[in-house]
């Protein structure tokens, strides 16, 4: 099993090489392509793995920023609840991720990984934990939809959730 260290460099390096990757591509690719961002909205719905909560409810904001027509970069947070169904308290914290999204088919099916921070605001959490979440979706002009797991260490829990967000062109 992998440490956490070794983990989060990994992630760091996978994003470095990807950003890289596309900095050197978009040369040819940005004289016809208008570079901008973009802000979604969306709800996410998701079952922990584990038998620690029940079921997660939560909502979110991305700005994404595209390099290319076909790579962006993106922030997103938001707010995330695990329900916890006995008598245990539930657990709400605000993500905070940077992430680098790839289109890889048509120009509508992506992969996307995120990285980042979650913060506990609820029922006398105070903990931060590092998380990361690779995902897959689908994405049109305002329509995005998305499956990711999503990986929260120091809360010991983690989730596999769907993500439905309208989004437009800023």
């Amino acid at each position: 099993m992998m440490k956490s260290g070794n983990l989060k460099m990994l992630c760091l390096a996978v994003i470095a090489l990807l950003y890289a990757n596309t900095t050197f591509a978009q040369d040819s690719e940005i004289k016809n392509y208008d570079q901008g961002f973009r802000l979604g909205f969306g709800i996410n719905g998701g079952i922990p793995t584990d038998n620690d909560y029940d079921w997660a409810l939560g909502g979110d904001v991305r700005l994404q920023y595209d390099l290319t027509k076909r790579t962006s970069l993106t922030l997103t947070t938001g707010f995330t609840n695990l329900f916890n169904g006995d008598d245990a308290k539930d657990l709400g914290f605000i993500p905070a991720k940077a992430g680098f999204k790839a289109f890889v088919w048509e120009d509508q099916f992506y992969v996307l990984g995120e990285i980042g921070a979650g913060f506990a605001v609820t029922n006398g959490y105070n903990d931060t934990t590092f998380l990361w979440a690779p995902g897959i979706g689908y994405a049109n002009k305002y329509i995005d939809l998305s499956v990711r797991y999503e990986d929260y260490h120091d809360f010991r829990t983690n989730q596999v959730a769907l993500r439905v967000a309208y989004g437009f062109d800023l």
